[in-house]
């Protein structure tokens, strides 16, 4: 539910509400904390998230002392107005124990995995390493990039008139790589095309 603050329930917590902080991009919850009407207004308008401290009883920006900030996305609060749900981009991590959730590590999800997928293939373009496959073909060209992709297309179509599932989603995951790949010497990502697709679904 899209918030709504003048339906927001203060009254309920002595002026505090419960925020959820949740990766705008993985979905992953990131942490819990607590947020007065001020502390609310000074996220919205500086667009980083800003707490409530309950035991210091004043506000704190998140990773305002480690760097380790939670830049603001969208906010909306749930059916009762008692709670907020917040969506933020995380600028490294979050738990104070090093780990991205204060929830813990926890296993990635199909998303979280290709965006990782992501961040190694570019660490791959901007560090260029000799034992490194993703870096020789960063080094050979967009054009050779791009014939691979075909190349790999074309091991797709052979595969799929086969039998053999393991063989051919083996197909697919090498052409999506270099997808990636080819995605990143553009200084795109996959992101760009699922914005398209998104953009197409309101027409099915």
């Amino acid at each position: 539910m899209k918030l709504n603050t003048v339906e927001l329930a203060w009254g309920k917590m002595n002026g505090l509400l419960p925020a959820i902080i949740q990766d705008a991009k993985t979905k992953t919850i990131l942490m819990v904390g607590y947020m007065n009407q001020n502390a609310l207004q000074k996220t919205m308008e500086t667009k980083w998230v800003t707490f409530y401290s309950r035991s210091k009883n004043k506000l704190w920006v998140k990773g305002e002392t480690s760097g380790n900030k939670l830049e603001f996305i969208d906010i909306f609060s749930d059916c009762d107005h008692d709670a907020l749900l917040i969506f933020a981009n995380p600028t490294g991590p979050i738990c104070h124990q090093g780990t991205q959730s204060c929830f813990g590590k926890t296993s990635l999800n199909d998303w979280e995995f290709i965006l990782n997928l992501e961040k190694i293939i570019l660490d791959r373009q901007k560090i260029r390493s000799e034992k490194s496959y993703t870096s020789s073909l960063f080094d050979a060209g967009i054009s050779r990039i791009a014939q691979k992709v075909g190349e790999e297309g074309i091991e797709v179509v052979l595969a799929a008139i086969e039998k053999n599932d393991a063989e051919f989603c083996g197909e697919i995951a090498d052409l999506l790589f270099h997808v990636l790949v080819l995605l990143r010497a553009r200084n795109l990502n996959l992101s760009n095309v699922v914005k398209i697709l998104k953009s197409r679904h309101d027409g099915f």
